[in-house]
């Protein structure tokens, strides 16, 4: 044990703050950038969002601003120069002072003041009869909050969230029904207990007799006052609702048909008793069985399907939607495809000048905290400028590999891997995986993820390559296009595809027949 000095060397990845940041910001998607953008600025004061036409220090922008050029290849070979305007970050400019910061915000708020003055009479007339004519047809459910007597009509977004609360569930689209009931006070209390027990889509999960099984003694309840109550429920709306299985389901929705419906009575011989036959697509048993013919099935056949298994599925969906904002938009100019930003999605920050302005006047050691949170803005602005110049870099360079898809659809997606792209722009596959992830191209075909043009491929006869997408698409096509009466097998794909030159196994069919939610052929024949 002694103490001694020793020289070592060593190499290794130190990631800065700034850089940190940067990967960070580049995997969110747009909604995540948003909430980190929020949340730091309830941190930072000296960041704020900014409005269109002004650049990150408050500055109005022209047509002198740095842009991003991006040389795309058009089909004939030739290099065309496409420029994408965007904001390029530069050092803060302090010369502007905070009086000059101060008269130009008493202008604007001059100015605003004499544009939109609510004031004038004529203003005040308008107003007073919009909200007289409307006002009686809101009051039911805005409680005198959306209108006023002198006041403008509540915003877009307001509009959108009255819609939200006017969607009931379920269980209070029920409940409503059953207080316009005339039910003793026991049969209500048995009803809403059965309520509660009704999933989202409609169906009572829990048997009569397990229900009294887990309800106290004391209260003395028998499985015929539930079926009693399982009765009441059963004649609300939606219809078929309160059923324990798909066969009374279908049945309950049966019994609201008009008597005269033709084939009513085979209709409800096959829901009663032959689903499983219907579902497993055998014809022949079915027709055996109701004594009927071929075309007298498919009518059968057809009420059965128009019926709606799920009746509480209206209900489930309410707070389920999923918005997607695409980041890059993909058009066509003069024959070729150029990608560009969505400004809509991209940030509008800035640096607050009025606390920019005291950091100028006073830079002692006091000031140290508005320096680092100036650094921070900073780095804040200038990484998602960098994000978004990586993700149009990126869609434009799958969009240069991927001409043939948007020119001719599925099947004509070329394969792509991570690798090509990050060779082309210089990047590593880590970056280029996640500038793909949760990022979305809006097309001419539709919105797709950018993951979405990346693919394993297969080789042809011809020493080709094919994409996995494309052979799903056309593997859809083949089945979009078969004899119902008798559907391709795996095994018939497989051979149609061959003769195009494709060699792909049975098992492989099987795979991406699946991922395209197709069934077997089996389950896929009709009448």
């Amino acid at each position: 044990m002694k103490q001694g000095l020793q020289l070592r060397f060593s190499q290794n990845l130190s990631l800065t703050p700034q850089l940190q940041q940067a990967i960070k910001l580049l995997q969110l998607s747009t909604l995540e950038l948003n909430q980190e953008i929020d949340l730091l600025m309830q941190t930072n004061p000296l960041l704020e969002r900014g409005d269109d036409g002004e650049d990150e220090y408050g500055n109005s922008m022209d047509s002198s601003d740095d842009e991003v050029t991006i040389n795309t290849t058009s089909n004939d070979g030739n290099v065309v120069d496409t420029t994408q305007e965007y904001e390029i970050n530069s050092d803060v400019d302090f010369e502007k002072t905070s009086t000059e910061f101060t008269e130009g915000k008493s202008e604007l708020s001059q100015t605003e003041s004499t544009e939109f003055d609510t004031s004038t009479p004529e203003f005040e007339q308008s107003t007073t009869d919009f909200s007289a004519e409307f006002n009686d047809e809101y009051d039911e459910y805005s409680n005198g909050s959306l209108w006023d007597e002198n006041s403008t009509p509540a915003d877009d977004d307001s509009d959108y969230k009255q819609q939200d609360t006017l969607q009931v569930s379920l269980r209070e689209h029920l409940l409503s029904q059953l207080k316009l009931m005339q039910l003793s006070e026991r049969d209500q209390t048995l009803t809403m207990l059965l309520v509660d027990s009704i999933n989202e889509d409609g169906y009572l999960e829990a048997s009569l007799e397990e229900i009294v099984e887990e309800m106290p003694e004391e209260l003395e309840i028998e499985v015929l006052e539930l079926q009693t109550a399982l009765r009441h429920i059963q004649n609300l709306d939606p219809a078929g609702v309160g059923a324990r299985n798909l066969s009374e389901c279908l049945l309950l929705q049966l019994e609201l048909l008009p008597k005269f419906t033709p084939h009513l009575k085979l209709a409800k011989l096959m829901a009663k008793h032959y689903l499983v036959a219907l579902g497993a697509r055998d014809f022949g048993k079915l027709r055996k069985e109701l004594g009927c013919d071929e075309a007298t099935l498919k009518c059968v056949q057809q009420i059965i399907t128009n019926l709606n298994p799920r009746p509480g599925s209206a209900f489930s969906i309410i707070g389920s939607e999923h918005y997607i904002q695409h980041e890059v938009i993909i058009k066509k100019v003069k024959g070729i495809w150029i990608a560009s930003l969505n400004d809509a999605v991209i940030p509008k920050l800035k640096i607050n000048q009025l606390y920019a302005g005291i950091l100028k006047r006073n830079r002692d050691s006091s000031s140290q905290y508005l320096q680092s949170q100036m650094q921070e803005a900073k780095w804040m602005i200038k990484n998602i400028q960098q994000r978004f110049s990586t993700i149009l870099r990126v869609s434009q360079a799958i969009t240069d590999r991927q001409r043939n898809f948007l020119e001719y659809g599925e099947v004509a997606m070329k394969p792509l891997v991570l690798r090509e792209i990050a060779e082309e722009l210089e990047l590593h596959e880590s970056t280029i995986s996640r500038v793909t992830n949760n990022k979305y191209m809006l097309t001419p075909r539709g919105i797709f993820e950018l993951k979405y043009f990346f693919g394993s491929s297969v080789a042809t006869d011809t020493g080709g390559t094919c994409s996995a997408t494309a052979i799903r698409a056309l593997i859809k096509q083949l089945v979009d296009q078969e004899n119902p009466k008798k559907p391709y097998s795996d095994n018939q794909i497989t051979d149609l595809l061959a003769k195009q030159g494709i060699v792909v196994a049975r098992r492989t069919i099987a795979k991406y027949r699946e991922s395209l939610n197709i069934a077997p052929a089996s389950l896929r024949k009709s009448l």
